[in-house]
């Protein structure tokens, strides 16, 4: 009994319990990108020649590049310019330096030195030009180290007596979107004495190269933008750029010429062929109103433009733009039939034995001299029956402009907003449709200027004829629409 019992004990605390396990968590499985500057640097350990190294940053070019990957990236482009004969490859990293600076959430400051030395090591002129581009990149995206603005700066000045126009042309640029007033520069580093960065920039107003001189005109006026003041004494030396044989040049002046004048309207100016002297911006004015006459229909139309937001002229200035009369010398020039006229009348020619028979017969008058410069003399005039339609529609939205500011210059250039009506060009018409509605509270129409503005509108009647309103039929106008012009006879 007593082994049965313990047999019994036995197996009942020796009986073994197994307990169920917990499964165990499952492993999760992370797919790594292959890093970009990697793939780069297998990619230009394969290239054999320059073709293929060429290729393959062509094609790495159109993929996009995440920020942690841009400065490894950047570090293998460094590694194999530095090896790199072929001035293609290294224009091509050049500009590769210069996009992937632009990346959002990198910080550029660490390729800076990187840069510069490459710009110093390099001799093609082409990848100085782009490398300089490169830096200009830089510079506009640390714009809050003065540290490194300064030092591309410097390199600026230091390439700017290059023969290569492409890499001036990249330094006046860069001067003129960093380039601060109170910096005091060389223009290159033997240069004796320290200058500003308009002086340095205004030399090249008369280099031999159209295209660096466009820059340079540019350059200042990014300076502007930056609101850097301009000084007064580049007046005269954009004034001699208007008579530029180089179109995008007299256009670059004609801004440079508006800027000034607003800036410096009641500076007074001295008139080369008198003792008189004038405001500036009456001057300038003048000198813009010349341009309307410009070769370039481009110049024209720019000028035309300009003349409409100049709001400070005098007014006697503003009145001779719709006066069309010869001038010489600020004398009036009798037109060729005048004195075709006059010769036939007289019943004489001019024989030639008899000494300076045909000399002019009057005399002048001091009183009769004007001094107002002759550039003003009919400018809307021209602009208004200039070949281009680009020209006219420029005029006439000046004429609005100034209309609006004046009520007597108003009245007087009514009549040739009303005579636009008649333009061939549909674009015209609209316009002085819309200017004079616009200055309606100013004018006052004569029975038959009324008379034309109903004959435009009859005639927009006919079947086939373009309707005032673009892509719409002429049809019944709502009162609330039309607007009120008074008008009186003539």
């Amino acid at each position: 009994m007593a082994a049965h019992l313990k047999k019994r004990v036995y197996e009942e605390f020796s009986r073994v319990v197994q307990i169920p396990q917990e499964e165990a968590p499952a492993k999760k499985l992370r797919l790594s990108k292959p890093s970009k500057s990697a793939a780069l640097h297998i990619d230009l350990c394969k290239a054999t020649n320059s073709t293929d190294a060429l290729q393959y940053l062509l094609h790495f070019a159109r993929k996009p590049v995440e920020v942690e990957s841009v400065e490894g990236v950047v570090r293998i482009l460094l590694e194999h310019y530095y090896k790199e004969t072929d001035n293609s490859v290294r224009l091509k990293i050049a500009s590769l330096l210069g996009l992937l600076s632009k990346t959002q959430g990198f910080s550029p400051d660490c390729i800076v030195d990187d840069a510069i030395n490459t710009l110093n090591n390099e001799k093609s002129h082409q990848v100085l030009a782009q490398l300089l581009d490169t830096l200009l990149v830089i510079g506009t995206q640390l714009p809050e180290s003065p540290t490194v603005r300064q030092r591309l700066i410097e390199m600026a000045c230091k390439h700017l007596s290059d023969t290569y126009f492409g890499v001036r042309n990249k330094c006046l640029k860069l001067l003129g979107c960093l380039g601060m007033a109170d910096t005091p520069l060389t223009k290159d580093n033997d240069g004796p004495g320290v200058r500003d960065i308009q002086s340095i920039i205004s030399d090249f107003f008369g280099d031999q190269d159209p295209r660096v001189r466009t820059a340079a005109i540019k350059a200042m006026l990014q300076l502007h933008e930056r609101r850097i003041k301009i000084h007064e004494i580049i007046y005269d030396q954009a004034c001699r750029l208007l008579s530029d044989d180089y179109e995008q040049v007299r256009s670059a002046a004609v801004q440079m010429v508006w800027v000034l004048s607003q800036l410096y309207p009641e500076s007074i100016v001295p008139i080369p062929s008198s003792n008189e002297e004038i405001r500036l911006v009456d001057d300038a004015f003048g000198k813009i109103s010349h341009m309307v006459s410009d070769g370039s229909w481009m110049v024209r139309v720019q000028a035309a433009k300009t003349l409409g937001s100049m709001l400070q002229v005098s007014h006697h200035f503003l009145e001779q733009t719709l006066d069309k009369k010869l001038m010489s010398d600020l004398r009036r020039k009798r037109t060729a039939h005048e004195r075709a006229k006059e010769l036939f009348t007289s019943g004489e020619f001019s024989s030639g034995r008899k000494w300076a028979d045909d000399a002019p017969k009057e005399k002048l008058d001091t009183n009769t001299v004007n001094l107002i410069a002759s550039g003003a003399c009919g400018a809307f005039v021209h602009g208004l029956e200039d070949e281009m339609f680009e020209v006219r529609i420029a005029a006439v939205e000046a004429l609005s402009q100034l209309a609006r500011s004046s009520a007597s210059f108003a009245e007087k250039c009514l009549d040739f907003l009303v005579d636009m009506f008649n333009d061939e060009i549909e674009e015209v018409r609209l316009q002085s449709i819309h200017v004079l509605r616009e200055i309606s509270t100013h004018i006052t129409l004569r029975e038959d200027q009324l008379d034309t503005v109903l004959a435009v509108l009859e005639v927009s009647k006919v079947p086939g004829f373009p309707s005032p309103n673009t892509g719409v039929a002429a049809g019944p106008r709502t009162a609330q629409h039309t607007p009120v012009l008074r008008h009186t006879r003539a």
